[in-house]
This record gives structure tokens, sequence and C-alpha cells, in this order.
């Protein structure tokens, strides 16, 4: 019987990269970042576009290349983002409690109730009740 081999894929998690080392995200993150900074060419004036084009150049290549322990900087962002949504205190059940419960004493008889002793008899027919899982109970036997 011959079995078919097939190739599987050992680094799923790499990124393809198409022009050296720059991968497709980073590609398409600096030609939005370039497309933006050839509107703001035609939209402002030449220094203010110098200071629009390097700030947007600089947060886009951040977001491109930038790396925070391995992750890429928009998975940061993100977390961060989502993180700081969420409230710092966390409470558990909501519910307001005016007034608590009240207590009901117990009668002086009712406190201590002496259970009686395991005796070998009762011992051995719980342990039978157990070990069979509740299949064989001693009444039943003995009838």
């Amino acid at each position: 019987m011959a079995f078919d081999q097939f190739l599987v894929p050992q680094f799923i998690d790499v990124e393809s990269k198409i022009i050296g080392p720059i991968t497709t995200r980073q590609f398409f993150i600096m030609m939005v970042a370039g497309m933006l900074d050839f509107i703001f060419y035609k939209m402002f004036y030449f220094t203010t576009f110098i200071i629009v084009a390097l700030l947007t150049t600089a947060i886009f290549g951040m977001i491109a290349f930038f790396k925070v322990n391995g992750m890429p900087f928009h998975y940061f962002f993100l977390n961060l983002v989502q993180t700081l949504k969420r409230p710092n205190l966390r409470l558990w059940g909501k519910t307001e409690i005016t007034e608590l419960p009240k207590k009901e004493e117990k009668k002086e008889e009712e406190k201590f109730t002496p259970k009686e002793p395991l005796v070998g008899d009762k011992l051995s027919s719980l342990s039978l009740v157990v070990n069979t899982g509740g299949a064989f109970r001693e009444e039943e036997i003995i009838k």
C-alpha cells in the first residue's frame, strides 16, 4: 500500500517577502503613506508639506517596521487601546443589597444532634453501594 506524500508548510507565521526584506504588509503600508504624502504635497505649501509629510511617514513607518515583543506595532496598539477601554476596577454582582437577610435562631435542641456511630454492618453496606456505583444495595440483597 503506497501512501501519497505531501509537503507540509513549516513556517506559516512568517510573512512572505516581496522586495528584499520588505513584506507585503509593509509595502502596502508605505504605499499608503506615499499616497498621503502626494496628497499633502498638492494641498499644502512646501514648508507645511515637509512637516506633515515627515510626521505621516514616521507614523506609517513605525506601524510598518517597528515591533514590540516580536509582535507588529499595529497589534500592540490595538491591544493597548482595548486595555485602556476596559475598566480598572472589576465588580462582581453589581446588585445593591438593601437589607441583609435575618438569620433565624435555632432552638437549643436543634443546634446539636449527635449522629449515631457507624457500625460494621452499616459501613459494609455503604461500601457495597459505593463500590458498585449504586447498583446493589444491602436491603435488596437481604430480601
